[in-house]
């Protein structure tokens, strides 16, 4: 993505802008006692981030709604009455932004391991994954195809750089594994990577089957994050033979 965050306050709410606020707060954060330094680092970035401030704002239950929101407004994937699926779920950011923008016409399943509390218009479903019987779970919430199947999925990070981003690849192996068990014909795949160099095989596996695959890092995803995100659209769906 190529702009920054916007100065001024929200226009028109999350269907239209990310519109940022609070861009310039400082707020200093005493190390209290018994607190890591490390600990007091982090909470002084979140106290002034203005993406944590926003969506405390608006109601999110994290930053991470704007990663969805600002890639929505670059690619426009998220249309009204749209079936969406949303891995990865908790706590709940991407699922509320997809209900906002496919309304009360469409349909979002969404999935994690932890609990999250609930999305109006959402169903919830609270499985891991990568269980054998998860993917069985959703296609009945679905009860049909999906037009979008989305991925915000992440494993607890090793703190080795390699083996962090294999684990992360493999989420997004097995959600594109997934997509292509649920897809519609010209559906729309979108799934967090991390760079390193193996996302360029699964950039290159999803060209075979989509007909445009294009990779964004967003304004709200952190400058000293790896995470990237790509989004497939025109999924060629094989003929059943």
């Amino acid at each position: 993505m190529t702009k920054a965050p916007r100065k001024g306050g929200p226009k028109g709410g999350a269907g239209k802008s990310s519109g940022m606020a609070g861009r310039g707060l400082h707020t200093k954060v005493k190390t209290a006692k018994g607190r890591k330094i490390s600990s007091t680092l982090w909470l002084q970035r979140q106290l002034n981030d203005p993406y944590v401030v926003e969506a405390k704002k608006r109601g999110y239950p994290s930053r991470a709604a704007f990663k969805l929101i600002e890639l929505d407004e670059k690619f426009h994937f998220l249309k009204a009455g749209l079936t969406v699926v949303d891995l990865g779920a908790a706590p709940g950011g991407w699922t509320r932004v997809a209900v906002e923008r496919i309304g009360k016409s469409g349909k979002v399943i969404a999935l994690d391991i932890n609990e999250m509390e609930p999305v109006p218009g959402a169903t919830i479903l609270h499985h891991d994954f990568l269980d054998d019987d998860a993917p069985e779970l959703i296609k009945e919430a679905l009860d049909g195809p999906a037009d979008i199947v989305m991925s915000d999925m992440a494993a607890p990070a090793m703190g080795h750089a390699g083996t962090d981003h294999l684990k992360i690849m493999a989420l997004a192996e097995a959600a594109l594994d997934f997509a292509h068990q649920v897809l519609a014909p010209d559906g729309i795949f979108v799934a967090k990577v991390l760079q390193g160099g193996s996302e360029n095989q699964l950039l290159a596996a999803m060209k075979k089957d989509f007909k445009v695959v294009r990779h964004a890092k967003p304004p709200a995803s952190r400058s000293d994050s790896s995470e990237m995100y790509v989004i497939a659209t025109g999924y060629r769906k094989p003929k059943e033979a």
